[in-house]
């Protein structure tokens, strides 16, 4: 089964950290709450209060959960889900778009079947796009509408230099420094975007609005401007915490070094944000940032990037229950196994896609 491989590697090299890493945010008093209230989970305390809803989105009986990856949502409150999916399997679709209230609507995107891995949803003038990017096999991102038409498709930008002879034709998954292996997106002002490539060169990618390449930043390192799998991007947008705006910035989600990287908007070096596992991906909502963390948390950050709460934070289970990601029956209710991805509702609701082969999309609603 294809699968995005890097935790358990990661895991296995770096038990000891890892068990620091668990000792010290076990300690943290920003670690949610979970209790019952009237037959239903509740997750949090405060501001920060969420009714739990695992396995929200239902997929109509022809289709199969093959793994989920990422989630975004629509003006309309509209929730797309694309799953990694299994090579064998061309026919079956990638992505699935379901209402505010989790009815299944439809599906397209075969053409990522068995590595699909990015979406967002983008508005452009009165429409909006979907920005797509696959891994293994797949190795290639495109905008389609958001009905699954194709508008433009790409793969490796060769122009760059940074990329094996063969890398914008080959079909096989090259886990190397001069492999192309994108992972997500961030959406620039002025029309273009950034592109993360997060399994292969390690190297940020910038496009214009023509999603013609202009140029790169990272590559392989130990951090400060370098990365070891730059999985997750975003542009953080925030205001500061008395209202005022700030200057934009990228953030990197430098997951195999536990860290959120931040960036000029010219891709220069600025900070380095620790105390994380794994962090897969970013998103933010008035003053907050999530951060879903492939090691069993889902944590927030205020607008100074201090943690606010961290949410169904189970990372113990990972180290006694071997496998936990293919074990449904010993999941418990208000609990992540391995959040890949998450992003906000505009009421702040959040969705959760955690990396499990049955896959499982977790709706945690704000609760007034």
């Amino acid at each position: 089964m294809p699968h995005d491989p890097i935790p358990f590697r990661i895991s296995r090299r770096t038990f000891a950290g890892m068990t620091a890493l668990v000792a010290a945010t076990a300690a943290t008093p920003a670690v949610a709450k979970v209790r019952r209230v009237g037959g239903e989970t509740i997750l949090g305390e405060g501001a920060h209060t969420f009714r739990v809803r695992h396995n929200f989105p239902r997929l109509p009986d022809r289709f199969t959960w093959q793994t989920t990856h990422n989630v975004a949502v629509d003006a309309a409150g509209n929730l797309y889900v694309i799953h990694e999916g299994k090579k064998e399997q061309k026919d079956h679709p990638a992505i699935f778009v379901f209402d505010a209230e989790g009815k299944f609507i439809r599906a397209f995107g075969s053409e990522f079947q068995g590595g699909g891995h990015g979406i967002e949803v983008r508005k452009e003038g009165n429409e909006e796009f979907l920005y797509v990017c696959g891994y293994q096999q797949v190795k290639s991102f495109a905008k389609m509408t958001p009905t699954g038409e194709i508008v433009w498709y790409r793969k490796a930008p060769m122009e760059s230099g940074a990329y094996a002879a063969g890398e914008d034709t080959s079909t096989a998954p090259s886990w190397n420094r001069q492999g192309f292996l994108p992972t997500n997106f961030a959406f620039l002002d002025d029309g273009g975007f950034l592109l993360a490539d997060g399994y292969g060169t390690f190297r940020i990618h910038r496009y214009d609005k023509d999603a013609k390449w202009v140029s790169s930043f990272g590559g392989a390192g130990d951090g400060k401007g370098t990365f070891n799998t730059p999985h997750g991007i975003w542009i953080d947008r925030r205001p500061a915490a008395d209202g005022t705006a700030r200057e934009p910035t990228i953030v990197v989600c430098d997951r195999a070094h536990h860290t959120l990287q931040v960036f000029g908007i010219d891709g220069t070096y600025r900070d380095t944000i620790e105390g994380f596992g794994l962090p897969a991906n970013l998103d933010t909502w008035k003053s907050l940032m999530v951060v879903p963390e492939l090691k069993a948390c889902v944590t927030l950050l205020d607008e100074k990037n201090n943690v606010v709460t961290r949410l169904g934070r189970a990372v113990e289970r990972l180290d006694e229950i071997k496998n936990l990601r293919g074990q449904p029956d010993k999941w418990r209710d208000g609990e992540f196994v391995h959040p890949h991805d998450a992003c906000f509702t505009p009421a702040g609701d959040i969705f959760v896609a955690e990396w499990v082969a049955t896959g499982r999309v977790t709706k945690l609603e704000r609760v007034s």
